[in-house]
């Protein structure tokens, strides 16, 4: 039996998390496994959730997140094991490459492959970018609850529509709505329970990214997605 901590919240924390271990759970669900009263267990649930350690499914029930497997592999995994495909792709492409994470209304690059010479559209390390315009913000809203994506739109460079589409056909592509003359093509990177880790994506000038992708350059971006969710895992 696992003792009580002093710290409370961790206790009830914990609990939500073990509650979801072998079966998603409705909030509902979670307040039966947990005997915690409904608004604690929404309240912390939608807390771990913004911390990726719960993620919600497409039926809405909350689930394992993708920080727990990451922050048994340790913290850096991700952005390690994204480097070698981000690099065939910057390669392949002949542009930059980025993999992004969100992180509660932001998307982070974690990591990056820059083209060595010529225009480049570069994206540091670390830089924090918002969830409402660019390719990689559709690919990681895509699949998200309805909730959390609702709250986004009016302040968005992009519809329900656009979301929906990028569902249905696997990617997301961009022109000019992070920032003028640049076009971006993205793909949700999954883990294994078929949740999103993160987006890879790569961008450049209009001139040479094109205002609609070539099947090549498509089929370079979902590779290179395929490839980072195997290494993750």
């Amino acid at each position: 039996m696992v003792q009580p901590s002093p710290v409370a919240v961790l206790d009830k924390a914990v609990a939500i998390l073990r509650a979801v271990a072998d079966e998603p759970a409705s909030l509902a669900e979670l307040v039966t496994r947990t005997e915690l009263p409904r608004a604690t267990a929404h309240r912390l649930a939608t807390a771990l959730e913004a911390h990726r350690l719960l993620r919600r499914t497409s039926a809405g029930t909350w689930a394992p997140g993708p920080a727990l497997s990451e922050l048994g592999r340790g913290g850096a995994d991700l952005a390690e094991v994204s480097a070698r495909p981000l690099a065939a792709l910057r390669d392949v492409t002949g542009e930059s490459a980025q993999f992004y994470v969100r992180d509660g209304g932001s998307r982070v690059c974690i990591a990056a492959a820059e083209r060595s010479s010529g225009l480049r559209d570069t994206v540091p390390v670390g830089a924090r970018l918002p969830l409402t315009a660019g390719s990689a913000a559709h690919a990681l809203l895509a699949f998200a609850p309805a909730d959390e994506v609702t709250p986004l739109l009016p302040a968005a460079s992009f519809t329900a529509r656009t979301l929906l589409d990028v569902r249905r056909r696997g990617w997301a592509h961009s022109v000019a709505e992070r920032e003028p003359g640049v076009a971006s093509l993205s793909a949700p990177v999954r883990d294994g329970a078929g949740g999103v880790l993160g987006a890879v994506s790569i961008s450049g000038p209009v001139e040479r990214v094109g205002r609609r992708p070539g099947p090549e350059v498509v089929a370079a971006v979902l590779d290179a997605a395929v490839s980072i969710s195997r290494a993750a895992r």
